[in-house]
């Protein structure tokens, strides 16, 4: 949601993507620009919530092109909370723009949802948040066996932060070159090779 955001206000995007290093890209991502508003829908779900954003709907931004407004876990927000932004909605200022982030879809009322431009997340291939580990230890003058990383995005499943997540404890705790065993040894986790041959004799009937 905030590089959206940096990408409709930065005035150096090319094709799209914001350049990341403008003040305007940084002062987003440090979350300190006062036209980028940021709330968390699963502690704030109540129509007064809503209705402290929407006070400030008809101005316009401040430094930026677009005043943005990003609601995380929208799908928790009340039903008078959704219907108080219905009618932004329908007739939204031309220098607001609304970005509701979601893991169920499934609970957001319809009519917000014909209101929206749907994008949908997929997970990321192992193979791919294996590239993004190697470059940043390359970036950090650090060092870990492919096996090891191939481990890590395994158990991260497809999402990215939990990937980084865990390899930022494992560089913390662990020499370097970073194995497949310390991080097994580490997580707690049983050997994979030693898991599989036990799932293989659970699965396969006795002679």
């Amino acid at each position: 949601a905030r590089l959206m955001a940096m990408a409709v206000n930065c005035a150096e995007a090319k094709d799209g993507e914001p350049c990341a290093e403008c003040d305007v890209c940084r002062s987003i991502m440090q979350g300190n620009n006062l036209d980028v508003q940021e709330m968390d829908a699963a502690s704030h779900t109540g129509v007064d919530d809503i209705r402290e954003i929407l006070d400030g709907v008809r101005y316009p931004p401040a430094s930026l092109k677009y005043r943005v407004y990003i609601i995380d876990e929208a799908h928790m927000l009340s039903k008078s909370a959704f219907n108080a932004l219905l009618k932004t909605l329908e007739e939204p200022p031309s220098h607001a723009l609304f970005i509701f982030a979601t893991t169920e879809l499934h609970k957001v009322p319809a009519t917000i949802l014909s209101r929206c431009q749907h994008l949908s997340f997929k997970r990321l291939q192992q193979v791919d948040i294996v590239s993004k580990l190697q470059q940043i230890l390359e970036l950090e003058k650090m060092v870990a066996d492919e096996a090891a990383l191939e481990r890590i995005a395994e158990l991260a499943d497809g999402g990215m932060r939990d990937a980084l997540s865990l390899l930022d404890q494992t560089v913390v705790a662990l020499p370097q070159p970073i194995t497949l065993r310390g991080i097994e040894e580490f997580l707690a986790l049983p050997p994979k090779l030693a898991s599989l041959r036990i799932l293989e004799k659970l699965f396969t009937p006795d002679p």
